[in-house]
């Protein structure tokens, strides 16, 4: 049984003929006879069936008392969507709600031919379908004309705005008559919004869902934590996990779906790429073959992916996290959709845990915090969908029984399990082992005196037995365990577990080594036991004093550097200059600069230019004394014949 009480029985027909039961709430409210003509203000999650449901609000603006549309003309009725994808999807979905009213269907988008788009209005149509770019271009033109307009549906408002669509759509509403119906539905109502319905709707009705204010309950929230440099793998485990008919994986840049895409393809995935760069005719190809079957798995970026509707679309995997808790309900509500449950699962590294918890509390969602599937888990859900599989189950028919008769005669029945187990498995990705990532939630941080808060130190396991060396450098020479133990691994193979306390002494620093790992550490490094730079390694013999010794420097002193050579004072007493003046003893710097000048000239030298000055070149003469003065650029094209032959201007070749 059918409840549509209060809807043309156009309507009603129709969304029977559909298979629908019952209406979403935002479609019982939006259709309600007692809201009448008024403009509305509706807000709902994404999937909740706003399509229908102002095809149906429309219905009474559209048809009045009739039950079929009249005779094309100028249109009735224009519904304006962000996305060209959204606008053909919302087309499809009015085409057959009123399918039995008669109604003729027109579209204007961006990257489809303009000429088809102009015949088409020319023709006439009943509801108009389009983008705000192209919508404004046919008006301009004047090809749509809207002087009959009744109603005019602005879906996903909040996101054209987003993509800067506002002069668009101010130019539009200010070029449809003022005593139209208004209906605008978006997702979210934030100040832009508000501000928008205020300026171009007359005393709207402000309709919420109750479902807007809770969490979508046909999505499944996970946030699975891994390392950033195990995210890749992550999203393959988790596309092998869940094996969804078709899923969507977003990304926030361009380049990182192509190198998604090439990745998966290697993979043996049967992946499609939905990016601002491709063209109209590539993207509905793209979508097509995932509502085909062909394709599986769609990489797309927030902008490209808007509106997208995929029936059969199971899971959403957000690689990169999304900016704003809008772009994540967004993203997510491309699944469950129409009652049908979905998964939208957030690869979460660890840096960006507490990014990741504020943006889940900012769009009032709830997750489960886990970790990627594990090789093992897909392994064994591979088994279980093995098992399930009713290829196993189906009965064998008459055309079959000849081949398996034969089958079972020459090959016994392990041999043929794993046949049907090659069988399944091929063309599969192998699942990816992820390194361990720990859940548990970080331990608050106690306060205290101070301004800043610290964390208490956390107690020293048993280092069990061990070895005492000691290395050639201190506090003087300004060593430290930052450096110091980076220095010990490279050169002794070891790893710092296997390093124990470090004491500072004035001179030296004791270091205590575990001792299963001192006589493979003290091999590398050689017969000298140097580390790098002068630094000497000695063997302890058991465990030395460790009373810290005080070291205080001294005024004036200088701090000796590991990496810098003492200066030898007694070689610097003896140095001595080379060249001509070692071998005039010594090094007189004011009888070089007297012989370099060299003023005692013959008489009838030449003589300096400023001496010929009247003031016998007391005064200090300007640079370039008597050279001529400077009278300008001169023109040249003046001095060029008219109509001469000027040197051709030449362009360096564009780089690609």
């Amino acid at each position: 049984m059918t409840s549509f009480d209060g809807l043309a029985p156009a309507m009603a027909k129709a969304l029977e003929k559909r298979g629908y039961t019952t209406l979403t709430p935002v479609q019982v409210a939006v259709s309600d006879p007692a809201i009448g003509e008024a403009d509305a203000l509706v807000s709902a999650q994404t999937g909740s069936g706003k399509t229908v449901a102002f095809g149906l609000a429309l219905a009474s603006t559209l048809l009045g008392s009739e039950e079929r549309f009249g005779r094309a003309a100028g249109p009735l009725a224009l519904v304006i969507a962000p996305t060209r994808e959204l606008a053909m999807q919302v087309k499809r979905e009015l085409e057959w709600l009123y399918e039995m009213t008669g109604a003729v269907m027109a579209s204007c988008v961006g990257g489809m031919d303009m000429r088809t788009e102009r015949r088409g209005l020319e023709r006439g149509a009943h509801i108009v379908v389009g983008t705000p770019g192209r919508l404004r271009d046919h008006i301009t033109r004047g090809n749509l004309d809207l002087s009959d307009i009744r109603a005019v549906v602005l879906d996903e408002a909040d996101e054209m705005l987003d993509l800067g669509f506002r002069e668009d759509l101010e130019f539009i509403l200010e070029s449809a008559p003022e005593d139209r119906r208004t209906l605008m539905f978006s997702a979210t109502v934030p100040k832009e919004i508000a501000a928008l319905a205020k300026n171009y709707q007359r005393d709207a009705l402000r309709i919420s869902t109750a479902s807007e204010k809770e969490q979508h309950v046909d999505i499944d929230y996970r946030a699975l934590l891994v390392v950033p440099a195990d995210r890749e793998n992550a999203i393959i485990n988790v596309l092998r996990y869940y094996d969804a008919q078709n899923a969507i994986v977003f990304c926030s840049t361009r380049a990182a779906v192509n190198h998604l895409t090439a990745r998966f393809n290697n993979r043996g995935f049967s992946v499609v790429a939905l990016s601002g760069e491709l063209s109209q005719n590539e993207r509905t190809h793209a979508l097509q073959a995932m509502r085909d079957g062909r394709a599986r798995v769609c990489i797309a970026t927030d902008v490209a992916a808007r509106g997208i509707d995929l029936p059969n679309l199971e899971l959403v995997v957000h690689a990169d996290l999304p900016t704003n808790p809008e772009t994540l309900l967004h993203r997510s509500g491309r699944t469950g959709r129409a009652g049908r449950k979905g998964v939208s699962a957030l690869i979460v590294p660890v840096s960006a845990r507490r990014k990741a918890e504020r943006l889940l509390q900012a769009a009032n969602l709830k997750a489960n915090w886990a970790t990627p599937p594990s090789a093992e888990e897909i392994l064994r859900r591979d088994d279980e969908r093995l098992l399930a599989d009713p290829l196993l189950t189906d009965a064998v028919t008459e055309d079959e029984a000849a081949t398996v008769d034969a089958l079972v005669a020459k090959f016994d029945a392990r041999q043929l399990a794993a046949a049907v187990t090659r069988f399944f498995t091929a063309g599969r990705s192998a699942p990816e082992d992820l390194i361990e990532v720990s859940l548990e939630q970080r331990k608050p941080r106690e306060r205290t005196e101070g301004p800043f808060p610290t964390e208490p130190k956390r107690p020293r396991e048993g280092f069990g037995a061990s070895l005492w060396i000691s290395v050639s450098v201190g506090r003087k020479q300004r060593a430290e365990p930052r450096w110091l133990i980076p220095m010990l691994c490279r050169n002794g193979n070891i790893t710092k577990n296997e390093i124990g306390a470090i004491k500072m002494q004035p001179e030296e620093t004791y270091i205590e080594l575990a001792a299963d790992a001192a006589s493979g550490f003290l091999d590398r490094l050689g017969p000298g036991n140097m580390l790098e730079r002068g630094i000497r390694v000695t063997v302890l013999e058991g465990q030395p004093d460790l009373t810290p010794q005080p070291y205080t420097r001294a005024p004036g002193e200088k701090t000796q550097r590991y990496d810098k050579p003492v200066r030898n004072e007694e070689r610097r007493a003896d140095w001595k200059p080379r060249g001509e003046f070692e071998k005039k003893g010594g090094y007189d710097k004011k009888a070089r600069f007297e012989k370099k000048r060299d003023f005692d000239k013959p008489e009838g030298a030449a003589k300096p230019h400023w001496k010929d000055r009247e003031d016998g070149g007391k005064k200090p003469a300007k640079p370039f004394a008597g050279a001529k003065p400077f009278k300008g650029k001169r023109d040249d094209k003046a001095a060029k014949p008219e109509g001469g032959p000027r040197k051709p201007k030449t362009r360096k070749p564009d780089r690609f």
